[in-house]
């Protein structure tokens, strides 16, 4: 049976943490790995800027010409890389790994998640056990939701099977390179392939295969 691995979704090429990425695992097998992997290779340091009196704990590494605004809170483990913008407001909990040239917004919330290069929420999101791959966008609002309301292990659809990922809390994959407007939700276990378009509002469930869109079938187009 055919499961969905990293590569169907991410270039390696596009993170300098390579060891997550060795024998490409499946895509869930990830987010059981960030926490060993910080465990084990996180050395903290900050070597960004810090604007004013952000709460930053003390497993937490910050990478050159990141910049940590006011109003901030690093709980940690967390990694961050270079040149990202960590915006007032912005909550990152416990292993949380950022590739360079992120931007974590204002208001938004990180727990046990992988953002590669690039990768950008900029405002209000939910990002829970998923990951980001590079230069995915998330519009304002977007939630990635990591628990069915039943609370029951996560299921993904792949290639026309229904797999149980044996995980209680599994948000979204959004491949590289990913566009999710504004104010959409993303339910447990979304898969996005790359390149994949979500429209603003939309709720999503299963998987958008490479290049795919996800319409808001609610959208109301206005016209003179």
């Amino acid at each position: 049976m055919s499961q969905p691995l990293a590569s169907d979704f991410f270039s390696s090429e596009h993170t300098d943490h390579h060891a997550l990425f060795e024998n490409d695992p499946l895509v869930w097998e990830l987010l059981s790995e960030i926490k060993p992997y910080l465990q084990f290779r996180l050395q903290p340091e900050n070597h960004g800027h810090v604007i004013g009196h952000p709460v930053i704990g003390e497993q937490v590494y910050i990478g050159e010409g990141t910049v940590i605004e006011p109003g901030v809170y690093i709980e940690g483990p967390a990694w961050i890389g270079k040149n990202c913008r960590i915006r007032h407001g912005a909550y990152l909990r416990e292993n949380v790994i950022t590739g360079d040239d992120c931007v974590l917004g204002n208001s938004c919330e990180f727990k046990n998640c992988l953002l590669l290069n690039g990768a950008q929420v900029p405002h209000f999101s939910y990002i829970g056990d998923s990951i980001l791959g590079y230069q995915a966008h998330l519009g304002a609002g977007v939630i990635c939701s990591n628990l069915r309301t039943d609370q029951k292990s996560v299921k993904v659809d792949w290639k026309g099977e229904r797999i149980d990922t044996g995980r209680r809390k599994f948000g979204a994959i959004i491949g590289d390179r990913v566009e999710v407007g504004c104010q959409a939700v993303l339910n447990p276990g979304t898969l996005l392939g790359p390149g994949s378009m979500v429209h603003p509002g939309a709720i999503v469930t299963g998987t958008l295969a490479e290049g795919a869109v996800a319409k808001n079938p609610n959208m109301i187009r206005m016209s003179d």
